[in-house]
């Protein structure tokens, strides 16, 4: 299959009708300052699909925000999937619009991570499997609306889950030695300072506000890894598996963590 357009994997927030401020729900937290009902536009959307409060939204209370990614998919909906009709001037196309963002988003995760783990090298004899999903989960993203949003997302999740594991396994296993696997463990606050954690398996671990200044996660796996909060000062993640942007929107950082080039560094970074 011919390389996908990773452009259409980042949120172009210019071409989206801020689908991430109307479609999903959230409740007051730390994360969020107030309660917003499902497919109700949050209090600070502007007319112009711009937030109002863009630049103030971590001291405003909004930290959430600013660690959501679509991975692209709220351009596909608005541009694509609905041909450019916004919700506001074409209101009978809200209710599915809502409704197929969520489904657009997680395909949209499926096909980043795909293509994550088609640039292992060490991955090659899962390349087939992995290019075969991207192909048919690509075809997904490009039905019409009230197909899309009947897709068995669960289904797919599991097809890719299993080739992502096989991905990662491939990858770790050329780091010598015996791997740390923390997969789903609590480390929550856990002083990781200058740990060797090369080739570990960290998915779906709780790193909240863990000390990982200096830390070498080089060939970690890293999928679904909650970093909100870790100290990641010094931290080598240049060749971390499966890292995702908003993990590092999540995480603290400066300027000596080294970073893999398709990621940026996080603008409220010291």
């Amino acid at each position: 299959m011919p390389d996908l357009d990773r452009a259409g994997l980042r949120a172009d927030c210019a071409r989206c009708f801020a689908l991430c401020c109307v479609a999903p729900a959230f409740a007051k937290s730390a994360d969020f300052a107030m309660d917003k009902p499902a497919g109700r536009a949050c209090v600070n959307l502007r007319e112009d699909f711009r937030c109002g409060i863009h630049t103030e939204l971590r001291p405003r209370g909004m930290p959430g925000c600013t660690v959501y990614d679509c991975f692209g998919a709220g351009q596909k909906v608005s541009q694509i999937t609905f041909g450019g009709r916004d919700w506001r001037r074409a209101p009978e196309t809200a209710k599915l619009m809502f409704e197929v963002f969520p489904v657009m988003r997680h395909l949209h995760e499926l096909l980043y991570y795909l293509t994550a783990a088609l640039d292992l090298p060490q991955a090659h004899p899962v390349h087939n499997g992995l290019s075969e999903l991207r192909e048919r989960i690509d075809l997904r993203t490009k039905e019409d609306p009230a197909e899309l949003r009947e897709t068995d997302v669960d289904s797919l999740r599991g097809e890719a889950n299993a080739l992502l594991l096989r991905a990662s396994e491939l990858a770790r296993a050329s780091v010598k030695g015996k791997k740390k696997n923390h997969r789903g463990a609590d480390l929550i606050g856990a002083r990781l300072k200058n740990a060797n954690l090369t080739g570990a398996n960290l998915r779906g671990a709780y790193l909240i506000a863990a000390d990982l200044r200096g830390a070498d996660l080089r060939l970690a796996d890293v999928i679904g890894a909650d970093f909100r909060d870790a100290d990641v000062r010094g931290a080598d993640l240049t060749e971390s598996i499966f890292l995702i942007q908003s993990q590092l929107d999540a995480a603290k950082g400066d300027g000596s963590t080294k970073l893999p080039p398709s990621l940026a560094r996080p603008a409220h970074w010291g």
